[in-house]
């Protein structure tokens, strides 16, 4: 007799179990630190224009990627680990006219499907934060890259160690960081390592106004569908009402 078919159930939906990722898949959000003005800082020190292919690693729902293809005029492939991501990232592409010069793709940073020194230049925004091995991360984030190519890294790190326990708990049950959050310096070791010249390391702190700062890169219609998907959750999923309490 043929052996019994296991039955493969279904994943979660978000309102089942709406985790960190899956909540900003949903609500068309990718949070980055230090708001529209950072992605900007790091397009400038990467020399980002208008004949520049660039890799996105971690996209999350497209926004920086369109971004960049609506105000420079690059070619853009975005990459990130979640499926949902991918179709929000797509959405917005057809939304904003800019699919002739956009590419998505779900693909994992720490082995990324692309040929050897195929970008001119690598973009990524809080996202090697959440990866547990950030060297094989960013060794491939070097590999893709031409000779003379450059990869623009914009993460978080502890301002002072060692971080209280209570902060760290926080951080993990929040934006559900379960790696360790390393020191600027042991940032620029692992650059370092990977064969990457360091340009330019420097830590920063951002406030409130930073996250209201991303209306200038989602828009009034982005933000306020943004706003309607998060109250809508909040009274159609039980877990979300009380990790928001």
């Amino acid at each position: 007799m043929p052996p019994e078919r296991s039955e493969q159930k279904p994943a979660p939906s978000v309102e089942e179990d709406p985790t960190y990722f899956e909540l900003h898949a949903y609500t068309g959000a990718t949070k980055h630190m230090g708001g529209l003005r950072t992605t900007k800082e790091l397009i400038e020190l990467c020399g980002i224009d208008e004949g520049t292919y660039v890799l996105e690693i971690g996209c999350g729902v497209g926004a920086t990627a369109c971004y960049m293809a609506k105000e420079i005029g690059c070619r853009v492939l975005g990459v990130d680990i979640r499926p949902s991501m991918i179709e929000r990232a797509k959405e917005r592409a057809a939304r904003e006219h800019v699919e002739d010069r956009l590419e998505f793709r779900v693909a994992d940073a720490t082995d990324l499907p692309f040929e050897d020194g195929l970008f001119d230049a690598a973009l990524v925004e809080s996202v090697t934060t959440f990866i547990e091995d950030k060297t094989a991360a960013i060794q491939e984030y070097a590999r893709v890259l031409k000779p003379g190519g450059c990869a623009g890294l914009n993460e978080e790190i502890w301002l002072k160690t060692p971080p209280p326990e209570e902060i760290v708990d926080y951080a993990a049950k929040t934006w559900d960081i379960h790696t360790e959050i390393v020191t600027l310096d042991r940032w620029v070791e692992l650059l370092e390592a990977s064969g990457l010249e360091i340009t330019l390391a420097s830590p920063r702190t951002f406030g409130v106004m930073t996250n209201v700062s991303e209306l200038a890169r989602y828009g009034c219609r982005d933000f306020l569908t943004l706003l309607w998907r998060t109250t809508k959750l909040y009274f159609t999923s039980a877990p979300f009402r009380q990790g928001s309490t």
